[in-house]
């Protein structure tokens, strides 16, 4: 694909984007960046969400860091000046609800005169579906972006392990000493993955939240997992109490929805499982 060419994409809000050339200069939000990344394309910055301080988040950063692309801060309080300096050609970010970016107001992109794209990470689209979409952009962007395999033998691999253990699995995020945040598997597209590949999910039961059940710390010994899939971004807190013989391994819940980013999660979790 030259830059020459036209350029067309429709977003998962079913926003219609097109260009007179591919482009070329990506700003993207920080976990829609570091697919990118995997999938072939270097964006010229990236910037955070509202969970995010002035720096990277090594949990979320992927390889961005490592390949020198800079860091521009949260995307709500963002500094319009050195992103104009930027040129951006195409802004990239994440939706939840199929309507809104996530971490950058669109009204930004709309005064740089720069299309906005939202790929959806939430619940309404398949962990598979979400890669697939992710992938189209990158080879769109790109001629020489390449979308690799490798995630179908780590889930083999997942499946295989899960049904030999039987482990009950509970992920949570830590929000301090007297409160966690319980994940409700099937809000979160990578969690409902997991249960099909046949890892033993627990549900933390009824109670408010789309997304989390919030409890205290006894809740989680009450629910008694054999291993816990702990939040591991820098806004969360490490678990403070854990049952007895539990296991721990990370979750990103902002995992880069790339095949390598989710293929070393389902490899480490195996290893975590098989432990």
């Amino acid at each position: 694909m030259s830059g020459a060419q036209p350029w067309g994409f429709t977003d998962d809000r079913g926003t219609e984007l097109g260009a007179a050339r591919v482009p070329e200069r990506v700003v993207a939000y920080v976990r829609a960046g570091a697919a990118l990344l995997d999938l072939g394309v270097t964006p010229v910055a990236v910037y955070g969400s509202g969970h995010d301080g002035p720096g990277y988040d090594p949990a979320k950063a992927g390889g961005l860091e490592a390949a020198g692309v800079p860091y521009l801060g949260p995307g709500r309080s963002l500094d319009e000046g050195p992103l104009r300096e930027l040129r951006p050609d195409v802004i990239v970010d994440v939706t939840y609800d199929g309507k809104s970016p996530y971490a950058l107001d669109e009204a930004v992109a709309d005064r740089l005169g720069v299309p906005l794209i939202a790929l959806s990470v939430g619940n309404e689209l398949t962990l598979p579906a979400i890669l697939g979409r992710f992938g189209e952009l990158a080879v769109s962007l790109s001629a020489g972006a390449v979308v690799p395999g490798g995630v179908e033998e780590a889930e083999a691999g997942l499946r295989g392990v899960a049904g030999r253990t039987g482990s009950a699995v509970l992920a949570l995020s830590g929000a301090g000493p007297d409160q966690v945040h319980l994940a409700r598997p099937q809000a979160w597209p990578e969690l409902a993955r997991l249960a099909a590949l046949g890892v033993r999910l627990l549900d933390p039961g009824p109670g408010p939240g789309a997304n989390w059940l919030t409890a205290d710390w006894g809740r989680v010994a009450e629910l008694r997992p054999d291993l816990i899939l702990f939040d591991n971004r820098f806004h969360a807190v490490p678990p403070y109490e854990t049952p007895p013989g539990t296991r721990l391994a990370a979750w990103n819940p902002e995992i880069p929805p790339s095949p390598a980013a989710y293929a070393r999660f389902f490899r480490e979790l195996a290893e975590a499982l098989a432990a």
